[in-house]
């Protein structure tokens, strides 16, 4: 991000695998079309994640711009969501958990409900 006065106030992933080459008139064409979603929205960070799992995109609007980073790790992978195509909005503690490698969905199952 290169202004310091915008703050991130929702986080949206693209679940599923997207095509990383695709820089930020891709990746706004991919929000409108495929998700039905309006990318010029300032303070909401749209992710996304490759076929390999080792390296996320993220785009955010400025209120004058678009800001495209991309991130990729040395060692590892992130724990992406697989299921179909969808767009899906994060809280920041959830977006935190992700990026420090651990899985957003709960990988415990209640085998009882409570009564």
């Amino acid at each position: 991000m290169f202004r310091r006065d915008i703050t991130i106030k929702r986080v949206i992933i693209a679940t599923g695998r997207t095509d990383m080459r695709k820089g930020i008139d891709g990746l706004i064409a991919t929000v409108r079309l495929n998700y039905n979603l309006d990318p010029i929205e300032t303070g909401t960070l749209f992710l996304f994640c490759g076929h390999n799992k080792g390296r996320i995109k993220g785009l955010l609007y400025e209120g004058d711009g678009f800001c495209l980073m991309s991130k990729r790790l040395t060692d590892g992978r992130y724990c992406w969501p697989n299921n179909a195509q969808q767009a899906r909005q994060i809280t920041l503690e959830e977006y935190d958990r992700l990026l420090d490698g651990f899985a957003i969905d709960s990988t415990i199952n209640k085998k009882y409900e409570d009564a």
